[in-house]
């Protein structure tokens, strides 16, 4: 990733917002896949999708790398929940419990 204030002019800015978006979704597409071993492990042990301390874990971490990094923790929340909001229902249909 470059320091956006070496970003000379409008095309070279806008190539790192895609190559940023690359990365975004290369990583979310790891985390969807994580989660699909999560679903995996979970039905081997009986645990349920959701598990509340786990959820307000993952929050707690977002807000506070959010704020670490200089962004939004507000955003990155409510981003984060709706990642997670996602996830379980995947697991719940993984684990036959829609």
């Amino acid at each position: 990733m470059r320091d956006p204030a070496t970003l000379g002019d409008m095309i070279e800015l806008r190539a790192e917002v895609d190559a940023t978006d690359a990365a975004l979704c290369d990583l979310l597409a790891h985390r969807a896949r994580v989660i699909s071993r999560a679903a995996e492990l979970k039905t081997s042990n009986g645990w349920p999708a959701r598990i509340d301390a786990r959820v307000d874990e993952v929050i707690g971490n977002v807000r506070r790398n959010a704020e670490a990094g200089g962004w939004d923790p507000e955003l990155a929340e409510a981003l984060w929940r709706e990642l997670v909001d996602w996830s379980i229902r995947r697991e719940q249909t993984a684990l036959g419990r829609e």
